[in-house]
């Protein structure tokens, strides 16, 4: 899958997803990139971080999971799940 653009997490997320977003791009520690961005903006008195936050919230679109997109296609199992005790193998 090819990262293109920035997009909003759906895995890890705590408040919108933004720094999980972020860091599943560039393939950072969401955690790291959260802590970092609290420190950065507490430095800077917080409302710019809270600001930037926001507008980024505002702006990034939220990722579509690939199951969410098939499902709307296909309407159902593309491999049907194997019965055990009719079909061992």
């Amino acid at each position: 899958m090819a990262n293109v653009g920035l997009y909003r997490s759906n895995r890890s997320n705590m408040i919108a997803g933004v720094m999980g977003g972020i860091a599943e791009r560039f393939g950072w520690n969401a955690n790291l990139l959260r802590l970092i961005f609290v420190i950065i903006s507490v430095m800077s008195a917080a409302f710019p971080g809270i600001l930037v936050y926001l507008v980024l919230w505002l702006i990034m679109p939220k990722k579509q999971n690939m199951v969410e997109h098939q499902s709307q296609q296909t309407m159902g199992y593309e491999r049907p799940i194997r019965d055990v005790k009719k079909d061992p193998f």
